[in-house]
């Protein structure tokens, strides 16, 4: 077991994708949860070398901020024919005004340079960290492999969604609702997406496991 949370928890994320999928995960176990941009808290340079070091670097400064433990995700998709790339520039790929769908056109386009041939394997990467004052912290990492498809699909989720088909299944993240691409509470058994599942290995660990999963 690691240090339990209690009390006040800051999401440590301006990303408004981000922020509601975190707060749907943490809603069944009651944790009061308050985002870094609701505590107006600067966002720290990203400068790790992998997806664990920048979600450190995330919560450990809006632990420091706010005097409360923070909770952090760095994530991303890798994709193998490009070399894992976009990885950790996963976001940095769509710019600073988060023009995903230019970002996704990005990505077709690398591979069309690269003579790359489909399936293009790829998976989707997700660390958490929850940070504490005192310079505690508890890290997690979850994992799910799939393939991408062009033209993207769907509209639901965020980010790479609509282009990332999770392996055994017919729909992409994109097309999904969230209790199918989560499941709320985040089961060991169901979990699908990366952060659901890295989201679950936290839960068994620092939050009141005493939830009735449903579905």
């Amino acid at each position: 077991m690691g240090r339990q949370i209690t009390g006040r928890l800051v999401i440590a994320t301006h990303n408004s994708g981000k922020l509601w999928e975190m707060r749907e995960l943490l809603a069944p176990y009651g944790v009061d949860a308050v985002s870094a941009s609701d505590l107006d808290l600067p966002e720290p340079e990203e400068t790790g070398a992998t997806f664990a070091e920048n979600a450190r670097l995330k919560a450990r400064s809006a632990a420091a901020a706010a005097n409360l433990p923070a909770f952090a995700d760095d994530s991303g998709l890798c994709v193998a024919a490009l070399g894992g790339a976009p990885g950790i520039y996963s976001a940095r790929w769509a710019g600073e005004t988060r023009d995903f769908g230019a970002a996704m056109r990005k990505i077709e386009s690398e591979l069309e340079a690269r003579a790359a041939m489909p399936p293009f394997r790829a998976a989707f990467i997700s660390a958490l960290c929850v940070a504490w004052p005192d310079g505690h912290i508890e890290d997690f990492e979850g994992r799910v492999d799939g393939e991408l498809v062009f033209p993207p699909r769907g509209t639901k989720g965020f980010g790479y969604d609509p282009i990332f088909l999770p392996d055994g299944h017919e729909k992409t993240f994109g097309e999904m609702m969230s209790t199918d691409k989560h499941a709320i509470p985040a089961d060991g058994s169901r979990a699908l997406s990366h952060r659901a599942r890295a989201f679950q290995a936290l839960a068994r660990s620092c939050l009141d496991a005493d939830v009735s999963v449903s579905g």
